[in-house]
């Protein structure tokens, strides 16, 4: 396995913050991003970031990365919920999926933005 890559997927993992939520998409677009901001060539995707969370992820918060649909791998949904509901995650009327368009995180400040 590419160990920048692992680095920055797992950078990014860890950035994101209790109670939010980001995509493997999202999170393979924004190193993607980085990589080619500095100078390096572009490479992954969201499979790719699966691989590096189930081969290195366990020292990073795991289960803010779900599918484009709000979930968290099978074998590990019971877990990820209690992380959700201890975190205050927004979920879906039913509990079983992160509620994205709420809970969404991108690590850029919003247009407009102080600091």
């Amino acid at each position: 396995m590419d160990e920048e890559y692992l680095g920055l997927v797992l950078d990014l993992v860890a950035a994101v913050p209790p109670g939010r939520a980001v995509t493997y998409g999202l999170l393979a677009e924004l190193v993607t991003e980085e990589l080619v901001r500095t100078g390096r060539p572009a490479r992954g995707g969201p499979r790719q970031v699966g691989q590096v969370l189930a081969r290195a992820g366990g020292g990073v918060p795991w289960w803010r990365v779900v599918n484009a649909s709000g979930r968290p791998p099978a074998r590990w949904a019971v877990t990820a919920v209690e992380h959700w509901r201890q975190e205050g995650t927004p979920l879906v009327r039913d509990g079983s999926r992160v509620q994205l368009a709420t809970a969404v995180w991108w690590p850029h400040p919003e247009p407009g933005a102080s600091g």
